[in-house]
């Protein structure tokens, strides 16, 4: 059954042999890179576990792109339609950051925006977020954020669930809000957010489905089987690894399918 990647990147060479990434380079075992890895190594990658559409990230922090939508853009035209791009946005300008977002929506026909609260420290109800989160509404587009423990060298308080997503929910209830990485350890939290607002979803990068914590697999199984997308984090874990072991998580046909594509299609309109 061919799956969507909710949350991948295509590095760049400053990307993934960045110093906080160390941790993660350190449980996966992944070594630094010597060049830029080709599209086609992702292509590869993503055909060996099955993967149809990757929706690739650009990665924007304190200081500056490590992935830029521009960048991306080239990534996605070079992957002959497997890569479709969720931007990024340098959110200590706001009005030059949704003027970007704009741009990258617009122009390079991005689908989604994505902020990672920890890069910046900053817990996501920050003011600085705000107009990028009436943008997103406005542009009828998913903001993608981070919840749970931070794997990289970066504080995890804003990865809670509660307060954060339930507060920005509430004040944007016409946004819908990707949330990756599961929520662990506040997975409950996580859980009962995605339950109480109707335009909330989980994703599950980062992860390895033997890994999932119990209550995610019990959530997806029945009531949130429309809340739970599939996701790798890849190059961090490949979609095989990722994706090994998902026949013993006991969905039915149709949930799993809502989980590997259709609730990733129906929120990014894909």
């Amino acid at each position: 059954m061919p799956a969507i990647d909710a949350w991948m990147q295509h590095p760049s060479l400053r990307f993934i042999n960045h110093e906080m990434l160390a941790s993660l380079r350190r449980w996966t075992g992944l070594e630094k890179f010597t060049e830029d890895p080709p599209v086609a190594a992702t292509i590869a990658a993503m055909d060996a576990g099955g993967i149809e559409l990757g929706l690739s990230c650009a990665w924007y922090g304190p200081e500056g792109a490590l992935v830029s939508n521009d960048e991306l853009a080239g990534f996605v035209e070079e992957s002959g339609g497997r890569l479709r791009g969720i931007a990024g946005v340098d959110i200590r300008r706001p009005v030059a950051a949704v003027r970007e977002l704009r741009r990258a929506v617009t122009e390079l026909r991005f689908i989604a925006l994505r902020i990672v609260p920890w890069l910046w420290e900053l817990e996501p109800t920050n003011r600085l977020y705000y107009p990028l989160y009436t943008a997103c509404a406005e542009l009828g587009i998913p903001l993608c954020t981070q919840v749970g423990h931070t794997g990289p060298l970066r504080p995890s308080e804003t990865g809670r669930p509660i307060p954060y997503i339930d507060r920005i929910a509430l004040d944007f209830p016409e946004l819908d809000i990707v949330c990756g990485h599961i929520g662990y350890p506040w997975t409950t939290e996580m859980i009962a957010v995605a339950d109480k607002h109707e335009r909330v979803y989980i994703d599950t990068s980062a992860y390895t489905v033997r890994r999932y914590p119990a209550e995610l697999v019990d959530y997806l199984r029945g009531r949130g089987r429309g809340k739970v997308l599939f996701g790798t984090n890849y190059p961090m874990i490949t979609p095989a690894k990722a994706l090994d072991g998902l026949g013993e998580l006991g969905l039915d046909e149709e949930t799993a399918e809502l989980f590997l594509s259709g609730n990733a299609k129906r929120v990014f309109g894909l």
